[in-house]
């Protein structure tokens, strides 16, 4: 047989191989019979330029098999209810291979005659001799693994002419004798199985009657043995063969072999031992681990078998990998048999151990059935291997030392020679390839169902690694692999999967559900490893464009579709399953081999993704085009419209023509021109369509008969694909979607690195990098210089989200902009030359924005992108939006909608809900929800948003205003006098006070309208001060700078009709604005004047107080008081206002008064102004730190307390944190009142055993420190908890405290039974929580560190107040959470930031200016009034001297 197969030519062999597209390169290299092609190595061959590597394994595998010269191997032991599994055995001997990939295979093999083997004597017992042995040449009919040889044993001739079974000799020797030991024998055709095995009987030597542990071959065969399921392992180094030579020329031979009796197992273990070694046998642990563990789990059922004797395979060659494909295929085993092993801890006795040796691991079992070991010891970790007397011999490795003991010294030596073998040259850094468990796919530890510990979990390609822990993976050493050949992953629950196999199954638990998700894909991506099959990906990928998916561009696609001819990638494969098989047929380039074809290949090669796609993917827009980084969503509305529709298809001429389609089909399909077949079909060509000639009815048949194979593969796999469905109507006039025209720009900026946060500070010239950047082809890419080509990054269009433009000079350049992406990254880029950054802006904006929100790119915007956002008629599901903040408008382009404008200083309401991240603009009849769907541009709008709608400036038209145009501190002070103020004697005169005037001016101006104001909270006349300063400090007035000289003049007209008509001229000459405002004013102070029996402020004494506010002058001409005058006089002329609604008005007002009469009747203050007169104690309650002090209903807790400090003459240092403090004598409990807290409200809820205390605050600084170093405003931990137990209920014992978890966020407080509770047992809001400090010493709480927790919630019919108690275990902790509880109640704003004497009540006289005099009598007649203004413009101090 070997040489018929030898002499095939090369042709006829790379025929049976599908590889004749080599023959050209053999003939040149003169190779034409199969036999001169022995010697090949995969240098030659890449040299020969057959350089893909399946195709190398392909012909190495098949000239291993064909001219192998060993004789074939021994077949596996096989076990009832298990599949059988091929054994391997070493090479014969051979010259070292000249490349680790392809051994050389012994040119001078000796062939011997075949012998039956029933041939063999049986009963013969000749003494030994050594015999030569000469292997047939046998070749293999089937693709199988090269094996390592088994070499039988020389026997002696019986007297009939058999030879007898000699006992193995560990040497080789040589002799003269021509007769060969017997082989069976082959006829006809090499059968697929392995060939039988002549059977072997033991015979006794005629030199001891000693039992051996040493087996036979045929005693294996006879055992009921497991399929071993090895780990398929790399080509291994060259082993030499160690075997001294006992005779001189020796040839090759066997070793002798001795078969003895299996000793009882009596010998090994004591008698004490023995139960214990049967209880400890079936541990998942080795050995060595059993003797740690108390309670170790079970790891295979069964005893331990008393079968002793071992055979041995002889190592004297190189392994050949072994295929992939063949899921069958084990680790060549070396040598095997029984060993006694002793645990390193020093225990007495042995224990019984079935041995594997392989290239790469030691193994021991409990016993010969058993698939998965106890122990495995890496090969390449071993650094000696020595004799250690009496039978045993010592495995050492770089920390480990493991001992074994043998049934004889023949044995003993045996195995230390084949395991100095093994380990001879091999270090663990030759181990360090893909393959390698020491380069792993995924590891960990995973804690396995039953034992108390977690096992080192290693995932390595096609295999899976338990080791106890990660020290052991780094020696070596190990528990078991397992082969996920024949795994399943499968998930069980929250945390825990199952590895099945058909011998165990092995429930794993993950330290998380996450990391769980991580293990399971880890571990199936093995199993496809195990089954895969790289050659046709590896051919496929060989056309470059097949190396990226064809719709995200995702690389090394593993997945096709056939009929569409496109490569894709694992996500988007998952899509085209999901358009069904008739339109998308989905196949693995790895695990479907049967379904690739030589002529599918080659169709895939030709086309390629590039060239498919330029008809599949001709029209896609920038905005459109997939990612590698895109969400399932956008993956499947991309394919649906790709393939389903055929959206961005390029249309064929004959588009909508179908018999000119049909037509073209056909003939096209007799050429070579796939490409316009492809085209031709999914425009509508009909492949079924009759071809009119009788003996070819079909395209299919057409291109068949002319010799197309690739022509007719194509139309194979669409015989039934549904087309396209999107139609054009009108014949040849196809309609189709057309790209926007392309934006390209280019020039050098300066870029900082990318972040993942805002940027919160200036960045300096220093941090940038001149970047060379190109806008082309819908991507933004930046390059080291213009001399590269490769960029340092880029950006799609479609993966850009928001363009900011800053302000000028903002950071180190004087002109900026920030690129915010999909992924949460931002970007920023700077200029010096402003025509550059414009022009830059513009062309980013233009290449994101669509073409529906074009208006957008004509703006002088500041913000554009895209948003998600919802309105008021439509709640449940989302909008995608494309906004432009330009000034203080937003402009907003939604899907299907026109273009809007919202004007954000007009909204009456402006807020964003923290938990849902949603940013809400209320205006008059809609409500806009705008989400943020990605967190970094989200608060980027969000600030731009909220700066934008605050005040911009102080003019009137950058003032928040109202829908009416109403600046809305003016709508709300004007609001509020008219509810409050209006019976208030002298209102507009009396001076507020300052510190308060300027606290509500800037808070105002900061956000006026989320300032409510409030009677009791804010004083009158603090808002009417409020009122004046507004407009006095007003940029260019009211009246506006250029006409407020013309008002003025207008006031000395003497005839009434032309004064009101000037009147009304100017009026309307104002702007929008300051029309709306003045209007209001007025008609405020009409009001105001028709009601001046009660507030003494009649139209003189407006005039008086308004005129030089609102002109802005110096008082000194009265001639801006006569134009308030005449405004408010004539009010309805000028104004042009309807009496009816005037009259009503007033009406409003007068029961407005009346009802507050009443209520002021009913309610009496208690001291006049509504203040309240309490004692305070300083530093300790006692009678001489008493201090009697008016409290109005306005005074907060730092102000009590600088006015007490006052009284006594105690200056406040920086350090010193003086605050005012609630202190209840019966709960022995006390708080510091916020320094904003009003006092007033405290007062009324104390009850008698309260009182007020000023003292320092000794954690405060502490406090501020801690709160200053937290991120963000939350805390957690263990405190103990006691309650109440008749007001909450909850079932604890009233008398002790009990550890509970509690959480504190921004919004509540939650207590959990214990840390791993799902669900709180209690929540409360923070808001209703009032905390204390102490607990009451009649509960005994278990530490001096306790807090007392106060909720009242007030109900319409009972008020209810719950009441508990909290201990922690040291003072910084109660600190800590104390603190945390302050800073969430007043949002962070823990201590005055300017300290306290910057809240104390300002005493100081009021403003000399007109228009915040209080100082001019209130009565008497209209001259006496003007007298007193021109007496007090020229002696401003004249009427103090009158005053009593």
């Amino acid at each position: 047989m070997f040489q018929t197969d030898s002499c095939l030519t090369v042709w006829d062999w790379l025929c049976v191989l599908r590889l004749e597209q080599y023959s050209e390169a053999f003939r040149s290299e003169g190779l034409t019979t199969l036999r001169q092609c022995r010697s090949l190595t995969p240098d030659q061959l890449e040299r020969m330029g057959i350089t893909l590597p399946g195709h190398q394994r392909r012909i190495l595998a098949s000239l291993n098999k064909t001219l192998d010269t060993s004789l074939p191997p021994v077949p596996p032991r096989s076990t009832p209810n298990c599949p059988p599994q091929r054994f391997t055995s070493p090479l014969s001997p051979s010259p070292p291979a000249r490349t680790p990939a392809s051994p050389k295979l012994d040119r001078h093999a000796v062939k011997a005659p075949a012998v039956d083997s029933r041939a063999i004597s049986q009963s013969s017992t000749h003494s030994p001799t050594h015999a030569p042995l000469h292997p047939p040449n046998v070749p293999s009919a089937r693709a199988r693994p090269q094996t390592l040889t088994i070499q039988l044993p020389a026997q002696l001739l019986g007297s009939d002419g058999g030879r007898e079974i000699s006992p193995v000799s560990p040497t080789a020797s040589h002799s003269d004798d021509i007769n060969a030991p017997p082989l069976p024998p082959k006829a006809g055709a090499v059968p697929k199985g392995p060939p039988p095995i002549p059977h072997r009987f033991p015979a006794q030597s005629p030199i001891t009657n000693n039992p051996s542990p040493t087996k036979t071959v045929a005693d294996e065969m006879q055992k009921d043995q497991t399929p071993q399921v090895a780990p398929r392992i790399r080509t291994p180094q060259t082993l030499e063969d160690t075997h001294p030579s006992t005779q001189p020329d020796a040839q090759l031979a066997l070793p002798a072999r001795r078969v003895t009796q299996p000793p009882s197992e009596s010998r090994y273990v004591p008698a004490s031992a023995r139960q214990e070694k049967k209880e400890r046998s079936t541990s998942l642990y080795s050995d060595d681990e059993q003797l740690d563990e108390d309670d170790p789990s079970p790891w295979q059922d069964g005893g331990i078998e008393n079968q002793q004797g071992s055979f041995y395979l002889p190592n004297t060659g190189r392994l050949a990998p072994a295929p992939k494909d063949d899921s069958s295929q084990l680790t060549a085993v070396i040598k095997m048999g029984w060993l006694d092993k002793n645990p390193p801890q020093g225990a007495l006795y042995y224990q019984r151990r079935w041995v594997k040796l392989d290239v790469d691991y030691l193994r021991y079992f409990d016993n010969d059935k058993e698939v998965y070991s106890k122990g495995i010891i890496s090969t390449a970790f071993i650094t000696n291997v020595t004799s250690a007397g009496e039978l045993k011999f010592e495995v050492v490795t770089n920390n480990r030392t493991f001992i074994f003991r043998a049934e004889s010294e023949g044995e003993r030596n045996d195995w230390v020679t084949v395991l100095k073998d093994c380990s001879r040259g091999r270090h663990w850094r030759s181990t360090m390839n893909p393959s390698s468990p020491l380069t792993p796919d995924y590891q960990g530890y995973l804690e396995l169902r039953g034992l108390r510990s977690k096992l080192y979990t290693v995932v390595a390609t096609d295999k899976v690694f338990l080791y106890k822990t990660m020290e052991d993976y780094r020696i070596g050493v190990g528990i078991t692999s397992i082969e996920m050949n024949v795994g399943n992953v499968k998930d069980t629950d929250r945390r825990g999967f199952d590895l099945t196999t058909p011998y165990r199954i092995f429930s794993f638990i993950a330290e998380s559900e996450q990391l769980r998700e991580q293990w399971v894909d880890a571990m199936r991506a093995a199993i496809d490893e195990a089954l895969s099959n790289s050659e046709v990906a590896e051919r496929i990928w060989a056309e470059p464009s097949n190396s990226l998916c064809a719709d995200c561009e995702a690389p090394k696609p593993e997945w096709a579709a056939i009929n569409l001819c496109v490569v894709v990638c694992k996500r988007c494969a998952g899509e085209h399953r999901g358009l069904g098989p008739s339109i998308s047929k989905v196949r693995s380039l790895k695990m479907d081999k049967n379904i690739w074809t030589e002529e599918l290949i080659q169709v895939f090669l030709l086309l390629g993704n590039e060239r498919v796609n330029s008809f599949w993917a001709a029209n896609v827009p920038p905005s459109e085009a997939l990612t590698s980084s895109s969400c399932s969503e956008e993956r499947r509305r991309f394919i649906a419209n790709k393939y389903r529709q055929g959206k961005y298809r390029k249309y064929h001429p004959l588009y909508g023509n179908q018999r000119e389609l049909n037509n073209a089909l056909c003939i096209n399909v007799q050429c070579s021109d796939v490409l316009e077949t492809l085209s031709l079909i999914f425009c509508g060509a009909d492949v079924n369509c009759p071809t009119g000639i009788a003996s070819w009815p079909s395209a299919l048949s057409l291109a068949n008969a002319h010799s197309q194979p690739l022509q007719a593969e194509l139309i194979r796999h669409n015989l039934n694909t549904e087309l396209p469905r999107s139609e054009v109507g009108g014949g040849m006039e196809a309609v189709h979607y057309s790209p926007p025209p392309c934006v390209s720009y280019n020039g050098f900026l300066f870029k900082t690195a990318s972040m993942a946060r805002a940027i919160t500070e200036r960045k300096a010239r220093e941090e940038f990098s001149r970047r060379w950047c190109t806008l082309n082809d819908g991507a933004f890419s930046y390059y080291e210089s213009d001399k590269n080509s490769n960029p340092n990054g880029s950006l799609k269009a479609s993966e850009i989200v928001c363009l900011a433009v800053d302000a000028p000079e903002k950071h180190g350049y004087d002109s900026t902009f920030e690129l915010y992406s999909e992924s949460e990254r931002l970007y920023l880029f700077g200029t010096d030359d402003p025509d550059s950054h414009k022009e830059w802006v513009k062309s980013i904006a233009k290449s994101f924005i669509p073409a529906t929100a074009e208006p957008l790119l004509r703006l002088a915007f500041e913000r554009i992108g895209r948003l998600k956002c919802k309105d008021g008629l439509n709640l449940q599901t989302s909008k995608v939006g494309w906004f432009a903040l330009v000034g203080s408008t937003l402009h907003v382009y939604l899907e299907d909608s026109q273009g809007e404008e919202i004007h954000l200083r007009k909204l009456n309401e402006l807020s964003i809900q923290q938990d849902n991240e949603v940013l809400v603009l209320v205006e008059r009849g809609r409500t806009l929800y705008i989400e943020g769907e990605r967190k970094l541009d989200f608060a980027g709008w969000c600030g731009a948003i909220q700066a934008a709608a605050g005040s911009g400036g102080d003019t009137l038209s950058q003032q928040q205003l109202t829908e009416t145009d109403i600046p809305v501190i003016v709508h709300s002070c004007i609001g509020y006098i008219t509810q409050c103020g209006l019976t208030s004697e002298g209102i507009y005169r009396k001076s507020g006070v300052n510190s308060r005037v300027a606290a509500l001016c800037e808070r105002f101006r900061r956000d006026a309208r989320s300032l409510c104001l409030r009677e009791g909270e804010h004083q009158v006349d603090d808002v009417s001060n409020t009122l004046k300063r507004f407009f006095r400090e007003l940029e260019m007035g009211l009246f506006t700078a250029e006409d407020s000289c013309t008002w003025l003049s207008t006031a000395a007209i003497q005839e009434e009709s032309k004064k009101i008509s000037q009147y009304q001229l100017l009026f309307n000459r104002l702007p929008r604005v300051n029309k709306a405002t003045l209007q209001a004013l007025i008609n405020h102070l009409y009001c105001v004047q028709r009601f001046s029996e009660l507030n003494q402020m009649n139209l003189h004494n407006l005039a008086i107080v308004f005129g030089p506010t609102l002109f802005q002058t110096d008082g000194k001409d009265f001639s801006a008081g006569r134009v308030i005058e005449d405004l408010i006089q004539h009010y309805t002329l000028i104004f042009e206002v309807d009496e009816q609604q005037l009259n009503k008005q007033l009406e409003e007002i007068t029961v407005i008064i009346k009802v507050r009469e009443t209520l002021n009747t009913k309610f009496p203050s208690t001291e006049p102004g509504g203040h309240f007169i309490c004692t305070v104690y300083l530093e300790e309650k006692k009678e001489t730190a008493e201090q009697h002090v008016k409290i109005p209903g306005s005074m907060t807790a730092a102000e009590l307390t600088c006015e007490v400090l006052d009284r006594r003459n105690i200056l406040a240092k920086d350090r010193e944190f003086w605050s005012c403090w609630e202190v209840s004598d019966k709960e022995e409990m006390e708080r510091p009142l916020h320094y904003q807290e009003r006092v007033l409200p405290i007062l009324h809820s104390f009850g008698t055993d309260s009182h007020l205390l000023i003292k320092k605050h000794p954690a405060m600084e502490m406090m501020t420190v801690y709160l200053a170093s937290k991120v963000d405003a939350s805390k957690h931990g263990i405190m103990k908890f006691r309650e109440e137990r008749s007001i909450l209920g909850l079932g604890l014992s009233s008398g002790s405290f009990h550890d509970r978890y509690f959480i504190l966020n921004s919004s509540s407080l939650r207590m959990y039974k214990e840390v791993r509770s799902n669900r709180p047992e209690r929540d409360w809001a923070v808001k209703n929580l009032k905390v204390y400090l102490g607990i009451k010493k009649k509960f005994r709480p278990p530490t001096c560190w306790g807090l007392t927790v106060v909720h009242e919630s007030k109900k319409q019919e009972k008020p209810e107040r719950q009441q508990w108690y909290l201990c922690c275990d040291i003072q910084s902790e109660m600190r800590e959470w104390y603190a945390t509880f302050l800073s969430i109640q007043y949002d962070g704003n823990v201590w005055p930031q300017d300290g306290l004497q910057q809240t104390r009540v300002s005493r100081m006289l009021p403003d000399t200016r007109h228009g915040n005099v209080s100082l001019i009598p209130l009565r008497g007649s209209e001259n006496e009034m003007r007298n007193s203004v021109a007496a007090f413009s020229q002696d401003t101090l004249a009427l103090f001297r009158d005053v009593r």
